[in-house]
């Protein structure tokens, strides 16, 4: 009789510890260990930028000139519009014949590139400087075919270069594009500081 006892002062029990919350489990025996301290990193500030660029009234399209293009191998005619993107700012597209792969050059003028750096910008971008300017090389998780490079010009105002693969039958690989990017970010510039 007092087997059955004991499994009746067992079961109450069980079901209690059943139904208690587990604490964390450590990965190789399930015990329980103190939950991990958290900590929060932040980005590191841009560079203090040597001077400023107002990109007010300028056409992107006109940034480049031609022997810049040539080097480039920007060979198609430029194609301006306005990027809704980046809050109706002036754009340009140039396409590569050669490389078969397209360049946008945007003059944003309704922000900073601090934009980028925000939660919501979702991209890992790597710090660098171009001509002296803080810039980021910007790459977006999940889509290969594609590089930004950020330069911070001014207070509320960057230039965006934007390197993708134009359907090519042998993609370039991001970091192909990413120092195109880089090239065309370097030579545009060039063209601003030259209309100072």
């Amino acid at each position: 009789m007092r087997r059955p006892l004991r499994i009746a002062l067992a079961l109450p029990a069980l079901i209690l510890v059943g139904c208690t919350t587990p604490t964390h489990p450590t990965a190789d025996k399930g015990s329980t260990s103190p939950t991990p301290d958290i900590t929060t990193t932040t980005q590191p500030p841009l560079l203090p930028r040597p001077s400023e660029i107002r990109l007010d009234g300028l056409d992107p399209c006109t940034v480049l000139s031609e022997e810049q293009r040539a080097q480039l191998s920007l060979d198609h005619e430029p194609n301006g519009y306005v990027d809704s993107a980046f809050g109706e700012s002036k754009a340009c597209s140039f396409r590569s014949g050669i490389s078969g792969n397209v360049m946008r050059l945007a003059l944003v003028t309704v922000e900073g590139v601090g934009v980028w750096l925000s939660e919501n910008s979702q991209v890992e971008p790597q710090f660098t400087t171009i001509g002296g300017f803080p810039a980021m090389v910007v790459r977006t998780p999940g889509l290969d075919e594609v590089c930004n490079v950020e330069v911070d010009v001014a207070e509320g105002q960057f230039v965006d270069v934007m390197f993708r693969d134009g359907g090519n039958e042998s993609k370039a690989t991001q970091d192909t594009l990413c120092a195109g990017a880089e090239r065309t970010a370097e030579a545009a510039l060039s063209g601003l500081l030259e209309r100072r």
